[in-house]
C-alpha cells in the first residue's frame, strides 16, 4: 500500500471519527426527552398556558408580568456586580480561559439596552445576538431562554426599560485564544441552541408542565446542575446529576434516593426552592442562595409547588462520587490535624452550629442532613467558610465571611474537621486547594 492511499484512509478515519463526535453532540436528547408522551406546539395545547404569569397575575399590567418574569429568569443576579446598581452590570465570571463580565441591561440607550427594538431583544435572549451582530458567550444561557415564548421576553424588555437607566460602559472581557474569537459561538448555537420555544407534554398535566417552562426555561436549572460535555454545553444524557457554578459545586438533583434528592418529599424540594432550607436536608449557600433570595422565594406557591412536581419527574443518575448522607456525629481521632480543626470550630463554629451540629438556635444553622457536609471535596464548606452567607432577606439567619480571619491551613483543617464529624467521611482538603478555591472569589 503506497503512501497516498495510506494518507487517504488515515484522512477518512479521522474525518469519520470527528463527524461521530459533532453528531454524538449535535443530537443529544433536548430537555424533555425523559418525559415519555409526544410533545406539541403550544398553540396546540389544549390546557391552560403553562407559559407567562401564575393565573392570579393575568390580569397585571405588562409591566407587573414583566417583573415577576424577570425575577423568574434571575436576570438580577448576574448583570448586578457585588455592590453595583441593579441591572447595570460588570459582574465578573472568572473562567479556566479567562473572564467574562456581564453587560449593562437597563435602559441607558449609550451603555445599556435603551436603543433596542423588541425584535433586537428577542434575538439575544433566544440566538445570544447582540444588536450589534455580536455573538454572546453561553454563560448567558440563551440555550434555555430559547424555550420562553416571545410574549414573556418582550415582557421582561418591558420591565427592564421601566427600571432607573444607569449609565455605565461595559468591561470588555478578557479570554485566552481561542475562546475570544465570538465568530466560534455561531458554531457553538447551531451545535447546541435548538432555538425552540416550550413545547407542552399533554400527557403530563397542567402542573408539570408549568413546572418544566419553569425549570428548563425561565430559571433554566440545568445550567448549574447539569454536567457540561466537552463543548461546554448542558449534557442532557446525565440531566441535572450535577455541575459547578462559579467555584461552587452545584449538586445532583435528578431522582436519586443517594446523592440526588429521591427520598425529598415535594413539600421539602418547595420548602427548600422558596426559603432556601428544608429540615434536615441542610439551608443553601454561595449561587444557589442567591437564586433563592433574588428570584426563587418571589414566585407564587404554585409555581414553586409546580417546580417541585417537575423536578421529582426527573430520572435517576447516580453520582458515584456522593456518599448517603449520614444519620449521626461521628467522634473522631484525636490526631494533630483533627485537633488543629477542632480547635477552630470550637472558637467560630460551635456556638451557631452547636457541637451535634443541630444548630444551636435555628434549624438554618444545622450542619447534619447537609449534602455539602457529606461531599468529601469539601467545596463548598470551603466556600461558605470563605464567603459566608453575604447579604440575606431579612429574618434569614447570617453567616459571616472568615476569609480574613483564619488562613489556609486553618480553613483547610476546620473543612475537614467539619466533613468528618457530621459528614460521610473526612475530607482531605489543603492549604493550597483552598487557595485555589480563594482565588475564585
Amino acid at each position: 500500500m503506497n503512501i497516498r492511499i495510506k494518507l487517504a484512509l488515515a484522512t477518512a478515519a479521522c474525518a469519520a471519527v470527528g463527524l461521530s463526535v459533532l453528531g454524538w453532540f449535535a443530537f443529544a436528547p433536548g430537555p424533555l426527552a425523559f418525559a415519555g408522551g409526544k410533545s406539541i406546539a403550544l398553540v396546540d395545547y389544549k390546557g391552560s398556558s403553562p407559559t407567562g404569569v401564575p393565573a392570579e397575575m393575568v390580569s397585571s399590567d405588562l409591566i407587573a408580568r414583566g417583573k415577576y418574569l424577570t425575577r423568574a429568569a434571575d436576570c438580577a443576579a448576574c448583570h448586578t456586580a457585588k455592590g453595583g446598581k441593579p441591572f447595570a452590570g460588570g459582574r465578573a465570571f472568572k473562567l479556566p480561559f479567562g473572564t467574562l463580565y456581564t453587560p449593562n441591561i437597563t435602559p441607558d440607550v449609550e451603555t445599556g439596552i435603551g436603543s433596542w427594538s423588541g425584535a433586537e431583544f428577542v434575538r439575544a435572549v433566544h440566538n445570544g445576538i447582540a444588536k450589534d451582530g455580536t455573538r454572546l458567550y453561553p454563560a448567558f444561557p440563551y440555550a434555555s431562554y430559547t424555550m420562553l415564548t416571545d410574549e414573556d421576553v418582550l415582557a421582561i424588555k418591558a420591565y427592564l426599560f421601566s427600571v432607573p437607566a444607569v449609565h455605565q460602559a461595559n468591561i470588555p472581557s478578557a479570554l485566552a485564544f481561542p475562546f475570544n474569537q465570538r465568530w466560534l459561538m455561531s458554531i457553538w448555537g447551531v451545535l447546541f441552541n435548538p432555538n425552540e420555544r416550550f413545547r407542552p407534554v399533554p400527557e403530563r398535566g397542567p402542573e408539570w408542565n408549568r413546572g418544566a417552562y419553569l425549570v428548563e426555561a425561565a430559571a433554566h436549572c440545568g445550567e448549574c446542575h447539569s454536567p457540561r460535555n466537552l463543548m461546554q454545553a448542558m449534557d442532557n444524557r446525565h440531566k441535572f446529576a450535577g455541575g459547578s457554578a462559579e467555584g461552587w459545586t452545584a449538586y445532583n438533583i435528578t431522582a436519586d434516593p443517594q446523592s440526588g434528592i429521591g427520598d425529598w418529599t415535594p413539600a421539602e424540594v418547595s420548602r427548600y426552592l422558596s426559603a432556601g432550607h428544608a429540615q434536615g436536608r441542610g439551608s443553601a449557600s454561595g449561587p444557589m442562595a442567591e437564586a433563592i433570595d433574588m428570584s426563587l422565594r418571589h414566585l407564587t406557591p404554585g409555581d414553586v409547588a409546580a417546580m417541585a412536581t417537575y423536578l421529582k419527574t426527573i430520572p435517576a443518575v447516580r453520582t458515584a462520587e456522593l456518599p448517603p448522607i449520614a444519620k449521626r456525629v461521628t467522634e473522631l481521632q484525636r490526631d494533630d490535624a483533627e485537633l488543629a480543626g477542632k480547635r477552630v470550630f470550637e472558637g467560630a463554629c460551635a456556638s451557631c452550629h452547636a457541637w451535634s451540629g443541630g444548630g444551636s438556635a435555628i434549624p438554618e444553622a444545622a450542619l447534619t442532613g447537609s449534602r455539602a457536609v457529606n461531599d468529601s471535596s469539601a467545596t463548598n464548606v470551603v466556600q461558605m467558610i470563605l464567603n459566608g452567607t453575604g447579604s440575606v432577606p431579612l429574618g434569614s439567619p447570617f453567616m459571616p465571611s472568615f476569609a480574613t480571619g483564619y488562613g489556609n491551613d486553618e480553613i483547610a483543617a476546620l473543612s475537614n474537621y467539619v466533613t468528618g464529624r457530621f459528614g460521610a467521611s473526612a475530607s482531605r482538603i489543603t492549604a493550597k486547594d483552598v487557595a485555589r478555591l480563594r482565588a475564585l472569589n
